[in-house]
This record gives C-alpha cells, sequence and structure tokens, in this order.
C-alpha cells in the first residue's frame, strides 16, 4: 500500500505517520507538508528514513497531481487551522483548505485513487461549555470562523 499522507509534519498528521511506520511497516508513506506554522518536520525524526518527505502545498495542482499518481490512498490532514489567524488573514484558508482540497480531489478522481479527508467539528459552529447540547451527524453546518467555513466547504 503506497499512502500520501498530507499535512504529515502537524501534530495530528505527524502522530498518524508514526502509527502507520509502527503498524504497517510494509507500507510506503509519503507526506506533502507546506511546514506553515502548524507543521514541524521535526516530528518526523524517528521515521525520517522511512518516509518520502515533499516540502510543499497541497494548493500546487502539478505537485499533487504527481504525488496522488504513484499513490493507492491519500490521508488527508492538512489545513490551516487557527481560529484566530483566519479572523485576521483568511487567503491561506482558502489556499489551502478549499482549493488545495479540490486539488486532491481532481487528482484523486483523475487518477482512480481513494481519499481519507479529516475534518474538524468546528464546522458545526459553537456551543457554550455548559450547554447540553451535543453536536450528531445529523446537526447542520453553521461556521463561525473564515477557518470554519472554509473547513465546511471541503467538507461539502
Amino acid at each position: 500500500m503506497k499512502v500520501l499522507v498530507t499535512g504529515g509534519a502537524g501534530f495530528i498528521g505527524a502522530n498518524f505517520v508514526l502509527r502507520v511506520r509502527a503498524t504497517r511497516p510494509d507500507w510506503q508513506v509519503s507526506v506533502i507538508d507546506a511546514l506553515t506554522y502548524a507543521g514541524n518536520q521535526d516530528s518526523l525524526t524517528q521515521v525520517a528514513a522511512e518516509i518520502d518527505f515533499v516540502h510543499g502545498s497541497i494548493a500546487d495542482a502539478d505537485l499533487v497531481d504527481r504525488l496522488v499518481a504513484g499513490t493507492d490512498l491519500v490521508v488527508h490532514f492538512a489545513a490551516e487551522s487557527h481560529n484566530d489567524n483566519s479572523l485576521d488573514n483568511p487567503w491561506p484558508f482558502m489556499e489551502s483548505n478549499i482549493i488545495g482540497t479540490y486539488r486532491l480531489l481532481e487528482a484523486v478522481r483523475k487518477h482512480g485513487k481513494r481519499i481519507h479527508h479529516i475534518s474538524t467539528d468546528e464546522v458545526y459552529g459553537d456551543l457554550e461549555l455548559d450547554d447540553p447540547a451535543r453536536f450528531t451527524e445529523t446537526t447542520p453546518v453553521n461556521p463561525s470562523s473564515p477557518y470554519s467555513a472554509s473547513k465546511g466547504s471541503a467538507d461539502l
């Protein structure tokens, strides 16, 4: 199995890569990460010799097309994800979370690959800490920031 992990140098993505290398040593793992504020290539130090790392953007159509063509499965963690940053400058969130996801979906469709998209509960809006309500699979999308709107767009 050849797996491409987007955002694989971020906290959750890197832990996924480490787990895959520990439990599926026969899988070939490639990681693409733009190494913005949330990405840290040092998170992958212990498996650096066992993976292919590409420093790049998932919004780069040619790069994404080449990477997806050579894989069986894309696990898509890559995202700009800091709510406060999205309020100050929403463009990086639109570029990564919407355009980048679109580029991945187009490449997956073109090459007949599979994708597993990771999202966030932020797309459902806000609940007060003491609110007894809970989000469920039927909760309507109700984003409250450029970040959550961009992730909701990618989900839809």
